[in-house]
């Protein structure tokens, strides 16, 4: 089975958040399994990592767009245990970052264009293509309506939602760019009165999933705006919780911490990567440390944590630390800064991106805590069970179908409900009590460091989806 995956994201070349280590890791563990082959096609983004890899021209063409005629490059890579394609397309600006530019309506439409042209004219059509989030939502579309492409007429589409936030909400000039299609097809394009990509690909795939069971029935029962979309689409609709690369996230071998170790040794592991992180930002070590990692922005609720957190340290008898690491909304960040000015030395933090540091704190933090407002999958909860820490989670999207609580049969972490302050306090209250019981929590690290959340699994997963299509 032959499978090809458009993406803006993947890890390492690419990566925002965790459509960067699902397309980077995904193929991967498709191409474990015999009889498949994945490829992985995406815009080409000029930073380092694109200007070290091993990389030779395999295509070139010319792009009819808007006005122009672009010249089309595409350069392939096989670092990765893959094959990779880069898409570069003259006439945008060079992108060092993935998102964020005024034309990015019109760069991904190119791009989509670009790699349906390229893929088209092969003597051998894919079995399956992939499209993931928004960015690549015209392509179910184009599949099947743009009749400059009639070999993918019966070539299943399918496209997962890595976050439903993000729909690709573009003005009615978007169309005008696309090959030629029937006008009367229009409406598969619009949702709320706009042109919405994340809506098109809905309508128009084979099959739809997103990156959590959970996340799928939030989708079709939230207060989104395409949730009556969701319902009505529901047959070919569902979830299948992403996995984590058992490779590169491996505490025995992780050249980022300063003490590896295994299942085995988990305490001592632990313990000593803690000594290490607790020098760093100046903690007790003998209190629980509990960690914040992710981006500063309204998804991951960072406002109603460090309003907790302010809560906590002012409680004399509150005993733990806490570390926030992370960057994103200017607004979130001064305000995480401006905290370190008013609290104690229970506190502490790291505005940025350090994946040494970020990996140092996942072996050596007792607790990772996620308030998420919404979380499709959610990846660091997978990470923490790999390093044998507790994630402290709320429990909606993946980290539902996830985390189960400590006081449940199974349990390997902290659940709580509301997002707010003081929900947050009890179960941070509770993870000081589980921390003093040495026997009961030293037990949960181990069985967590033995949990399998791999993309063995995920992927076969896929599989069994693609081989429905077929």
């Amino acid at each position: 089975m032959h499978i090809i995956h458009l993406s803006s994201e993947c890890y390492p070349i690419a990566k925002v958040g965790g459509l960067g280590d699902v397309v980077g890791a995904l193929p991967k563990y498709l191409d474990k399994i015999e009889g498949v082959e994945s490829k992985v096609v995406m815009p080409y983004v000029y930073n380092e990592k694109v200007k070290n890899i091993n990389k030779e021209l395999d295509h070139v063409a010319y792009l009819p767009f808007r006005k122009d005629n672009l010249e089309v490059k595409i350069w392939k890579t096989l670092d990765f245990g893959y094959n990779l394609y880069l898409v570069e397309i003259e006439g945008f600006s060079h992108r060092n970052e993935v998102y964020g530019y005024a034309d990015d309506s019109y760069y991904f439409t190119a791009f989509q264009i670009a790699a349906l042209n390229w893929i088209h004219q092969w003597e051998e059509m894919p079995d399956i293509i992939h499209c993931h989030d928004y960015h690549t939502g015209f392509v179910p579309f184009f599949m099947k309506y743009a009749h400059q492409y009639p070999k993918f007429r019966e070539i299943p589409s399918v496209f997962t939602i890595h976050n439903g936030k993000y729909q690709g909400q573009m003005s009615w000039d978007i169309p005008n760019c696309f090959p030629w299609f029937d006008t009367w097809q229009t409406p598969l394009l619009v949702w709320d009165n706009c042109v919405n990509a994340m809506a098109s690909a809905v309508k128009c795939a084979w099959k739809v999933n997103t990156v959590s069971q959970q996340y799928m029935q939030e989708l079709m029962n939230g207060d989104s705006s395409l949730a009556p979309l969701f319902r009505q689409e529901w047959a070919k609709c569902s979830g299948i919780l992403n996995g984590i690369d058992n490779e590169e996230w491996n505490p025995e071998t992780d050249p980022n911490i300063v003490f590896n170790y295994t299942a085995r040794n988990a305490i001592k592991g632990k313990s000593e990567n803690k000594k290490v992180l607790c020098e760093r930002f100046g903690f007790d070590e003998k209190l629980p440390l509990i960690a914040f990692i992710g981006r500063f922005v309204d998804q991951k609720g960072v406002d109603v944590l460090s309003d907790a957190i302010w809560k906590a340290i002012n409680i004399a008898d509150f005993k733990a630390n806490f570390l926030v690491i992370g960057s994103g909304d200017m607004f979130l960040s001064d305000g995480v800064k401006q905290m370190k000015a008013y609290l104690d030395e229970r506190f502490n933090y790291f505005i940025g991106y350090d994946e040494v540091l970020a990996r140092l704190a996942y072996a050596g933090a007792d607790f990772m805590i996620m308030p998420s407002r919404f979380e499709p999958c959610g990846l660091n909860q997978f990470y923490t069970f790999r390093y044998g820490g507790l994630p402290i989670v709320r429990t909606v999207g993946g980290l539902l179908d996830s985390v189960i609580d400590f006081e449940d049969e199974g349990g390997n972490g902290i659940r709580f409900i509301n997002l707010t302050s003081d929900d947050i306090l009890h179960a941070i209250y509770r993870a000081i009590k589980l921390k003093a019981d040495k026997k009961r929590i030293n037990k949960i690290i181990k069985d967590n460091m033995k949990l399998d959340f791999s993309w063995e699994k995920s992927a076969e997963e896929y599989l069994k989806l693609y081989r429905s299509l077929k």
